[in-house]
């Protein structure tokens, strides 16, 4: 009997409108997502203020693979497999910390430049005349396939070969650029640690919930919709302005209609973001003295641009979103095909008042926390979806909102803000780099009539 190959094994389970439960369920799609997926994209690593100084290291992982980001002596930040060449052992098992010149395996004592070369081996004598120096360990530590620090944000592709940085992501970075520009000094700052939050879910579910836009005014109304309700019937002086608190979590509330004209952009590779026209950040107060600080950088008019852009959620495919008005990076971590490890991350503007990110602070703790009122209302949905999927009724996932035959989801496009398109984009995204390299004429799959056969 022949193989099947890759393409034969997940073309069954896709269709332009649907994909099927197993994406979600099945842990053997997990485990060729680790394989292919996360080794052709470009996935989020860091930021470099995490490793400020030589030396500096941060651990994590690119899909199942542990990783270190490590500051090295050229100033350069590296991105090397967390693996001792020697014996297999984890070279580093801290989050975080200094390594100083050189990393040390605790297991034998093997040596690596910051850079992942050998610098040393203990009784190195009992290797000569091995043919030592033509194996694998030889090389050291292994670095990943390739490294972009893009203004900060560091991402590797685990593949030695495939499609480059900006061909990925294109026009997407304006997100990033937006988030950046923000800082009167144009940089931003990792500020504390994340809050970590663990699902028991498919990490699918929780990128497309990213731009789901039709969810808020129902999961969150038992939250949310209490505390408006709560706040409406307040006695409160006359003119009272709106507390933070309420500026964050009221638009939650928000009509389909507000959703609707928002607006959602997708671009090629998976990428997307909703706030095209406005979003619920547009309305937050002024905090005294940041508009003159980013007009002193910039002058007036851009100034008055950059923080009229208000994009929502900007997905970056696959793991991570970012929300550049408030400074926030969510990164969706896949353990299992029901284990995600959610991160969410705040950052400081460098030279912008402190009164910004305590806003950030106060924002990622009231949605994104383990103790959040809101977060757990999506929690909920996550689990009850994971547990559902178990049901045989049904076999298919439906992301048929708003879809017209021959869409492109290779082109940029601007639509309806209660659209599906990103999800379906995404979809189009996880095939064509499943495939990358076996098979990459097929990556249109989402789209060929032929795929729901």
């Amino acid at each position: 009997m022949t193989a099947m190959s890759l393409a034969e094994r997940i073309d069954p389970l896709m269709r332009p409108q649907a994909v099927h439960r197993d994406l979600y369920t099945s842990q053997d799609i997990y485990r060729l997502e680790m394989r292919h997926l996360f080794r052709n994209t470009w996935v989020y690593v860091g930021h470099d203020s995490q490793v400020p100084n030589k030396g500096d290291y941060y651990t994590t992982q690119v899909g199942d693979q542990p990783v270190i980001m490590v500051r090295h002596v050229d100033n350069e930040v590296k991105v090397l497999h967390n693996r001792c060449p020697h014996k297999g052992t984890k070279i580093v098992i801290d989050r975080s910390g200094n390594t100083g010149k050189f990393f040390r395996c605790p297991y034998h004592a093997w040596s690596f430049k910051t850079d992942g070369c050998l610098l040393a081996i203990p009784l190195k004598k009992g290797y000569e005349g091995t043919g030592f120096d033509q194996s694998e360990a030889a090389g050291g530590m292994a670095s990943v396939g390739a490294v972009e620090n893009y203004r900060g944000f560091v991402f590797a592709r685990l593949a030695e070969d495939g499609i480059g940085f900006h061909e990925y992501f294109g026009g997407s970075l304006s997100s990033f650029d937006n988030m950046v520009d923000r800082s009167p000094e144009g940089r931003l700052i990792v500020s504390g640690q994340p809050l970590r939050y663990m699902h028991k879910c498919n990490w699918k579910m929780l990128v497309e919930n990213q731009t789901d836009t039709c969810h808020p005014m129902v999961a969150h109304e038992s939250s949310a919709g209490t505390a408006v309700k709560i706040w409406e019937e307040m006695e409160k002086p006359e003119g009272a302005p709106k507390p933070p608190a309420m500026e964050i979590i009221a638009p939650f509330m928000s009509p389909y209609e507000f959703f609707e004209n928002m607006g959602i952009r997708t671009w090629p590779n998976g990428h997307g973001h909703t706030g095209v026209h406005h979003s619920i950040h547009s309305d937050y107060s002024a905090v005294p003295g940041y508009f003159e600080a980013l007009s002193a950088t910039h002058g007036e008019e851009r100034a008055k641009t950059i923080l009229g852009e208000n994009r929502h959620n900007t997905v970056y495919f696959p793991n991570i979103m970012i929300k550049g008005p408030i400074q926030q990076l969510r990164n969706f971590i896949p353990l299992a095909a029901d284990r995600t490890l959610v991160e969410s991350w705040i950052f400081r503007l460098a030279g912008a008042p402190d009164e910004l990110v305590a806003r950030t602070a106060m924002y990622n703790r009231m949605i994104n926390a383990p103790t959040s009122m809101v977060g757990h209302d999506d929690l909920e949905m996550y689990e009850r979806a994971q547990e559902g999927m178990a049901s045989d009724g049904l076999e298919w996932v439906n992301v048929q909102r708003l879809y017209e035959d021959g869409e492109n989801l290779e082109e940029e496009a601007v639509l309806n803000g209660t659209t599906e398109r990103q999800m379906r984009n995404q979809f189009h995204a996880w095939r064509k780099f499943m495939l990358w390299g076996e098979n990459q004429s097929g990556a249109a799959a989402m789209q060929r009539p032929e795929a729901a056969e």
